[in-house]
């Protein structure tokens, strides 16, 4: 069974940072595709960043590209979503997610995980 843990989120000023990290028990970073999404209220979960099993492939949605950076630490098992230049739109619960592949292929669906975290809350003020 793998276990994610979420920590990072917090409150922040637009223009600020924050890193998240996933800390993952019962599997290999290395072994296993990450995701990163987010839900704000009243509004549906959405895919923020994801990368391969593999490491050699990344996704990042339009709205975060060029401030949001995925990397992995395979000795610790975490994976970490540094987030930069923060806007009052990027406040959202995000979640890591999870699921067995080693491959180059990354996953944007929900559907597509199998193991989630419970989320970090991460709140930008204007």
């Amino acid at each position: 069974q793998v276990q994610l843990v979420e920590t990072g989120g917090g409150l922040v000023q637009a223009g600020g940072s924050l890193r998240l990290s996933c800390a993952a028990s019962g599997r290999a970073v290395n072994l296993y595709a990450m995701g990163w999404f987010r839900q704000a209220p009243g509004k549906e979960r959405e895919i923020v960043v994801a990368m391969s099993g593999s490491g050699g492939s990344t996704y990042y949605a339009d709205s975060v590209k060029g401030r949001f950076t995925i990397s992995g630490d395979n000795a610790k098992n975490v994976v970490y979503l540094q987030m930069n230049s923060l806007k009052p739109e990027d406040t959202a619960r995000y979640y890591c997610a999870t699921k067995r592949s080693a491959s180059a292929l990354i996953w944007l669906r929900i559907s597509d995980y199998n193991f989630w975290g419970q989320g970090t809350q991460v709140t930008v003020s204007s």
